[in-house]
């Protein structure tokens, strides 16, 4: 690729993370690239092609950051809870099953 096409790229990548609200992880999904190619261009790149974009990105990255330990929690929180119901269901039909 080309300076230009990669500029491109991550602009693209600039506007759609504050447009959409998303995670890097969700953005690299949406575009179908490495999420390692969206972090790299939106905290090292970004910054010499449009540092106005760049600090709000910033800031928005930073937001992520401090409220993904919530996330993970409600996450393995939910899983837990699945497993938990499935084994109820489990012991229920084995029960009636004698």
């Amino acid at each position: 690729m080309t300076n230009y096409e990669t500029d491109e790229r991550t602009l693209r990548l600039a506007y759609y993370i504050l447009d959409k609200k998303t995670t890097i992880r969700a953005t690299a999904k949406a575009f179908n690239i490495p999420k390692s190619t969206v972090h790299h261009d939106l905290s090292t790149k970004l910054k010499y092609i449009n540092y106005p974009l760049y600090k709000a990105i910033k800031r928005l990255l930073d937001e992520n950051f401090s409220i993904k330990h919530i996330h993970g929690g409600e996450s393995t929180k939910l899983k837990y809870e699945k497993l938990k119901s499935e084994i109820n269901k489990n012991d229920i039909y084995e029960v009636n099953n004698f």
